[in-house]
């Protein structure tokens, strides 16, 4: 047995399809003809685009409109003369061969969102990294296709990219494995989308198994067995059948309203990075959006967003919504989340930075925009604002002071906003949940973003293997804090609630429910288990 990450929940049993890796070298020769280096890239990019534009048209099918979108990224990425320029630009001046150029310029973007603490982001370097490769692949001559499959396939890789998952052949793939990859990648996400059985993370499965091998997935514990016994097999058959027949059983909640059994009813809301995302929350029968990750409208471009593609953004999530409740996190980036067009100063501890409110309380010209974007979208939905990384009433007051003006200026410019929107805070810095009562009289809502309250709160860094054991969501001084924010709110009359990993935990929720969280906020994928474990507390 391997153990790996569990990346999509399920079962399956089937036979191994190794997928090659094919490994293309890439040398520093110099090219003589800088114009035929040119023009071989350029087709390379064109065969990529239309080879990525078919990919989309699949998965928008397959998937739907909200998963193919990362498709639109790639191609927006093969549009962007930043990119494309500096690529050029390497073949040009350096006599630098096309595969190279490609490589190098990965190799920095990769770098910038490599850097970045928050997982997600993180996670987008392979987007650039997958175009990259599909670009060289072009420039080499290898990309193909996989050929026909047999059913009841589990395909085993080094990695797989969006692409690849997209393009899997959901009547004859079962699951995958790969040897690396986290729950927050592309692929894990499709898989889940897909309802795919994946475990990923496994170091050296293409290894461990060769080509026809039966596996047990167990995506569940993210687990795999090679040859199991026929005793083994019978236990992982029947595990199948009983978890397929609870799916099943989940979809009856979609519509139904949650409440706990002692009766009181909570929302259970979807985290989203993206616009498009509101579409998997909507189909897995989410109340609302409980966090909106607005820094992702920043991201893969070389200036800031303009108010007006901001307010369509938001508009088309309020919208969508159709009055519920839409909670917009403003821009949360700095520190350690860079921007390569935002220059800011480099920080011994960029954890505890010029970062999130901080930040835009200092460059009020970037705030501003965002915030006139978010008060013109509210005019069409039910939308709320929260402030990130607030750690005072003194910053809060100020965010406020900011929105006021914002206010002023379309009122004077004739411009359309709910002027009694609600506004909130994050409260993941200890400070905040300590503060609690005090800051209750003045917010609307608190939601607890327990990723960074629980590191913060046990000195832990959980993105470091070497003390992620003391990453603790249920160490008795994080929900002390925890317990102390709800009943702040409650007195006076707010509501709270959690839009942190730990708000779709299984082990988590008997005790948030017995606090009294009011909502409940999660990737798209876990509501409806959520949903069942909330009405069963």
């Amino acid at each position: 047995m391997k153990k790996g990450i569990a990346a999509s929940k399920g079962y399956a049993i089937g036979n191994v399809v190794i997928k090659a890796n094919i490994e293309i070298e890439i040398t520093d020769k110099k090219v003589d003809d800088i114009d035929v280096e040119k023009k071989r890239l350029s087709t390379a990019i064109e065969n990529s685009r239309a080879q990525l534009q078919k990919i989309k048209e699949k998965a928008e099918k397959e998937l739907g409109a909200d998963k193919a979108a990362v498709f639109e990224s790639h191609i927006m990425l093969l549009d962007d003369p930043e990119f494309t320029g500096a690529v050029e630009g390497k073949v040009a001046s350096e006599s630098t061969n096309a595969e190279k150029a490609v490589s190098e310029v990965v190799e920095m973007y990769m770098g910038i969102f490599a850097a970045i603490e928050d997982e997600y982001m993180r996670e987008r370097a392979a987007d650039v990294k997958d175009v990259g490769k599909r670009i060289i692949g072009n420039l080499a001559g290898t990309i193909t296709g996989d050929g026909d499959l047999n059913e009841n396939t589990v395909i085993v890789a080094h990695d797989l990219t969006p692409s690849d998952t997209a393009q899997l052949d959901r009547s004859k793939v079962i699951g995958f494995l790969t040897n690396i990859g986290g729950r927050t990648s592309h692929s894990a996400i499709m898989a889940r989308t897909l309802e795919i059985p994946a475990v990923v993370g496994l170091n050296d499965i293409t290894e461990s198994v060769k080509d026809g091998d039966l596996v047990i997935v167990d995506g569940i514990e993210g687990e795999v067995i090679i040859n199991p016994d026929e005793s083994t097999l019978k236990i992982y058959t029947e595990k199948k059948d009983k978890f397929e027949k609870e799916r099943e059983e989940l979809k009856k909640l979609i519509d139904v309203e949650t409440k706990t059994k002692a009766g009181k009813r909570v929302e259970v809301c979807g985290n989203i990075g993206k616009a498009q995302d509101v579409e998997g929350v909507l189909a897995n029968g989410g109340d609302g959006i409980g966090l909106f990750r607005t820094e992702f409208l920043y991201m893969d471009r070389d200036s800031i967003p303009t108010e007006e593609e901001q307010f369509e953004s938001y508009k088309y999530v309020v919208e969508k919504m159709e009055g519920r409740p839409v909670v917009i996190r403003t821009l949360d980036i700095g520190g350690d989340k860079k921007l390569p067009y935002l220059p800011l100063p480099e920080e011994m501890n960029p954890f505890l930075g010029y970062r999130a409110i901080r930040l835009c309380l200092g460059r009020k010209d970037i705030f501003k925009v965002q915030l006139r974007a978010l008060l013109r979208a509210s005019a069409f939905g039910n939308l709320k604002i929260m402030f990130p990384m607030i750690s005072s009433l003194e910053e809060f007051l100020a965010a406020k002071e900011v929105l006021s003006e914002c206010m002023e200026e379309l009122k004077a410019e004739g411009k359309e906003f709910n002027a009694e929107l609600e506004t909130g805070i994050m409260v993941e810095i200890p400070a905040a949940a300590v503060m609690a009562d005090e800051l209750a009289k003045y917010v609307d809502f608190f939601s607890i973003g327990t990723n960074d309250l629980i590191q913060y709160t046990l000195a832990a860094d959980r993105m470091n293997e070497n003390v992620s054991y003391l990453y603790n969501p249920m160490h008795p001084a994080v929900l002390r804090l925890i317990k102390m924010t709800i009943e702040a709110a409650h007195k006076e009359g707010k509501w709270c609630g959690m839009c942190g990993e730990m708000a779709g935990d299984e082990k988590a929720i008997p005790t948030l429910t017995q606090y009294g969280l009011d909502e409940f906020s999660m990737s798209a994928s876990s509501i409806l288990s959520a949903k069942k474990y909330i009405m069963n507390n």
